[in-house]
């Protein structure tokens, strides 16, 4: 199983404790605000946004949150986000890209490289750990949305590359360019997707002995209780 997706999996069902929530409706709101002011404010009209919103739903936001997140795009309060990359080294040698939305560069840049330091790995150059990755459209739908044999098939249908399912969800792989045409194809079937985005696929995996597994998982969890990260990549791959 692949590293990036197993951290997916556990993501998922750690998403699912209510402590969690508060903390995920914020990144998710976050998302909204920038995706709605970069472009339409119309999700019909907006790929971006409509993959947010669907997000959103998906870890049972409030329709309220959705509402005043899109609308806060309008407001003047001179909040910008930036996105930016980090990319280096954490425990076990693994290679971690870390996306952040922030509107504070330095704080962010700070508190990631104390991140990276605790663990005994090192955050590094823009580039040092990216060449382990390629970059594809990911689409991600819970398993009980559709059965494994339906989402193959719809996922061929729609221009999709591959489709594996995992313990608790499905992912459809595709190129980068595809990723919003391929969307629109399932969503003439699927309602619900846990997110939509395009992720680092690691090229190679580092494989990751039971006994090293929660040092690692903690260092994940550290990088993803960071309010402005958005997204942790890496090429772990967790042995049994």
């Amino acid at each position: 199983m692949a590293g990036h997706s197993h951290w997916a999996g556990i993501k998922h069902k750690k998403g699912k404790a209510d402590k969690e929530r508060s903390k995920i409706f914020s990144k998710l709101s976050k998302e909204i605000t920038v995706a709605a002011k970069l472009g339409d404010k119309d999700p019909n009209m907006n790929p971006r946004l409509r993959s947010a919103i669907q997000a959103a739903k998906s870890a049972n936001m409030p329709k309220d949150n959705i509402e005043r997140a899109v609308n806060k795009s309008s407001a003047n309060n001179g909040e910008n986000f930036e996105n930016l990359r980090y990319e280096g080294f954490g425990p076990s040698k693994v290679a971690v890209i870390v996306e952040a939305l922030t509107d504070n560069k330095n704080r962010t840049a700070s508190n990631i490289r104390t991140i990276f330091q605790k663990s005994g790995g090192s955050l590094g150059t823009q580039g040092s750990a990216s060449h382990n990755f390629t970059q594809l459209g990911v689409i991600k739908v819970d398993k009980k949305e559709i059965s494994e044999e339906k989402i193959l098939d719809l996922a061929i249908e729609a221009g999709a590359d591959e489709c594996k399912s995992y313990t608790e969800l499905h992912e459809i792989q595709c190129s980068v360019v595809n990723i919003y045409s391929v969307k629109k194809e399932l969503e003439k079937k699927i309602s619900n997707f846990i997110s939509t985005g395009i992720e680092w696929i690691p090229l190679n995996n580092v494989q990751i002995p039971k006994e090293d597994h929660e040092n690692l998982i903690n260092f994940f969890v550290s990088l993803e209780d960071d309010d402005d990260v958005q997204n942790v990549y890496s090429n772990a791959e967790f042995l049994n």
